[in-house]
C-alpha cells in the first residue's frame, strides 16, 4: 500500500487512479502525517460495500434475536409460519 501526501495525489491523481483501477493498488491519501482518505478499485469497493451490507445484516439479526430472548418471547420457525400460512 503506497501513502502519500494530498498535494502529491493532487499531482499525481491520473496515475493514482490507473494503478488502483489496474494493479489493484492502494493508495493512502495524507494530511499533516494523518490518514484521511483511500484511492481503491472499483471491484474493492464493491466487495467492501457488500462485506459492510452482509455485516449490517447479521447484526440486525443478532439485534433482533436478543430482543426476542430478553422480551421471553418463543422463537417460531419460519418454515413453521410458511406452513401456518400456506406459504
Amino acid at each position: 500500500m503506497t501513502r502519500v501526501s494530498v498535494a502529491e495525489a493532487r499531482r499525481d491523481l491520473a496515475d493514482i487512479i490507473n494503478r488502483a483501477s489496474y494493479a489493484h493498488q492502494r493508495t493512502v491519501i495524507t494530511r499533516h502525517d494523518a490518514d484521511v482518505a483511500a484511492v481503491i478499485s472499483i471491484d474493492e469497493l464493491r466487495l467492501l460495500d457488500a462485506l459492510m451490507e452482509k455485516w449490517e445484516d447479521e447484526r440486525d439479526v443478532a439485534d433482533a434475536n436478543d430482543a426476542t430472548f430478553e422480551a421471553g418471547e418463543e422463537r417460531i420457525a419460519w418454515e413453521t409460519i410458511k406452513r401456518d400460512l400456506d406459504l
